[in-house]
């Protein structure tokens, strides 16, 4: 389905103002349907003197009267009628139109659409005196508030633009509407709005009342009002009792001054939802906590085994101690991030950056000189793929050195390169300028404990795949130098990043 925007450029002339006021009308509209029980559809001029269906809602409260969308439909020549007068005499028109499949005759109120002093486009009110609500108080309480908001759009007091506050988290008509005098004094209340004020403790009869009576919203009708502009605000009543209320000024022109007449307060009662909330976040400062310890914990099993390998005599067996160290030093950092961030993700980036000074700082030598980068961003990655693939990077960067650059070497460069691919797929490449591969090596049949690790970790917990080939002049960048002698090796992993 078009958008308003791609509607007019290809059919009007409305300039892009005009068109951010209508946007601003849009984000109104379905509280608008919502008042007047009915459907509502957006006109704009045409280049040939015709109107274009543009926007199109229906309401939560009424029954609508299109079962299919009318975006990019012309108005047929009885609807053109009522809608261009409407247009022309800058009045709201009433009339009547014709749908197809229906005997009877559907209503039809035609609402002029002013921005800086000149109709832009013309909004319309269609429904059906056979399948709309009967009427009773609320209805016509309801009715009298879109009559008030109609005025105003006509006025071009309506929509309030960049001024207004962001009614997508508000409150609906649904949920409760409360009617103010221009002295905040309660004209009338929703039997949702008196159910959600008795949660709050206000049992008496609200109407006459002001809200500074009640005490429920009072500043945010204040501000409004002194404002002329929607106030939205959540009001803690107790500590087990929150209120969500928008308040939105009812206006209207007395000369060349906007007076306010009077007012509407939406309210919903969020205590559930920010009960909630609070439970939400007291279990992610738990779970955060006890990342912490585990890092804690991790960080004193790696000092006991450093301290266990200056008791040792066999190099091997020390050799062996420090890599266990490593790994266990990599997990740690895993916790860590997790310890700070919100949520179970995290910026793997924050994870591979110490993780190369780790290894740096473990295998770093003056007799063979190894400098290593990354370049690239794996975006944010669930714990449970960030920890093994962070074990698995130690494990090749490792390797890359130990059989790279051996002792007595002139030493080089490890790159690790991220790319968060669009098929949901994170793909890592480690390249290093070494001595390269042996002509029968195979990733298969590799049995020392590093790539070992590597291969287990990679197809079973990541189910993703490994391939190791020697390297190319095509694989060298500013980062590392691969020689056109076939020195170097990349490993390439693609691990899948989607949830399942």
């Amino acid at each position: 389905m078009p958008t308003l925007a791609e509607i007019a450029h290809e059919h009007s002339e409305t300039d892009e103002a005009s068109l951010a006021h209508l946007n601003s009308l849009l984000a109104e509209w379905g509280m608008l349907a919502d008042f007047c029980f009915a459907d509502m559809l957006l006109y704009l001029p045409t280049r040939d003197s015709q109107f274009i269906v543009a926007a199109q809602v229906r309401a939560a409260t009424g029954q609508t009267l299109y079962d299919t969308d009318l975006v990019s439909t012309m108005a047929d020549l009885v609807e053109r009628e009522t809608i261009d007068k409407a247009f022309r005499s800058q009045k709201v028109v009433s009339g009547e139109t014709k749908i197809e499949g229906r005997t009877e005759p559907v209503n039809l109120v035609a609402i002029p659409v002013r921005f800086e002093e000149r109709v832009i486009a013309v909004l319309t009110r269609e429904w059906s005196q056979r399948s709309g609500r009967k009427p009773g108080q609320l209805e016509r309480t309801y009715l009298a508030i879109f009559d008030d908001f109609t005025k105003m759009i006509a006025a071009g007091l309506f929509p309030f633009g960049e001024r207004g506050a962001d009614a997508s988290v508000a409150p609906r008509v649904g949920d409760g509407v409360v009617v103010l005098d221009a002295e905040t004094r309660v004209r009338y209340a929703s039997p949702n709005a008196v159910s959600a004020m008795h949660r709050v403790g206000v049992s008496a009869n609200a109407v006459g009342q002001t809200l500074a009576e009640l005490g429920v919203a009072e500043m945010a009708a204040r501000h409004a009002f002194e404002r002329r502009e929607p106030v939205v605000e959540e009001v803690e009543q107790t500590s087990e009792i929150t209120l969500l209320t928008r308040t939105i000024p009812m206006l209207k022109r007395s000369g060349r001054q906007v007076v306010v007449t009077g007012g509407v307060v939406l309210l919903r009662d969020v205590s559930e939802l920010r009960r909630r909330d609070r439970l939400l976040l007291t279990k992610d400062a738990t779970i955060r906590e006890i990342h912490h310890r585990v890092k804690n914990n991790l960080q004193t099993i790696s000092s006991l085994l450093r301290l266990q390998s200056r008791r040792l005599k066999s190099a091997e067996a020390i050799d062996a101690i420090a890599e266990s160290v490593r790994r266990i030093r990599t997990i740690a950092l895993v916790h860590e991030t997790l310890s700070h961030e919100a949520g179970e993700d995290i910026s793997f980036i924050e994870i591979v950056r110490p993780l190369l000074r780790l290894v740096e700082e473990g295998l770093q030598s003056t007799d063979r000189p190894v400098g290593f980068r990354v370049v690239g961003d794996a975006g944010r990655l669930p714990a449970t793929v960030a920890t093994p693939l962070s074990v698995v990077i130690l494990e090749l960067l490792q390797n890359a050195v130990d059989h790279g650059f051996p002792e007595g070497s002139e030493g080089g460069s490890v790159l690790v390169v991220l790319d968060a691919g669009e098929d949901s797929s994170l793909r890592v490449k480690v390249i290093d300028n070494g001595r390269g591969l042996s002509p029968d090596f195979e990733i298969t049949k590799a049995t020392g404990l590093g790539l070992s690790i590597v291969r287990t970790l990679v197809t079973t917990e990541l189910a993703g795949t490994i391939q190791v080939r020697p390297a190319v002049k095509s694989d060298s960048n500013k980062e590392v130098s691969i020689a056109t002698d076939g020195r170097g090796t990349v490993v390439e992993l693609k691990i899948p990043t989607a949830r399942v």
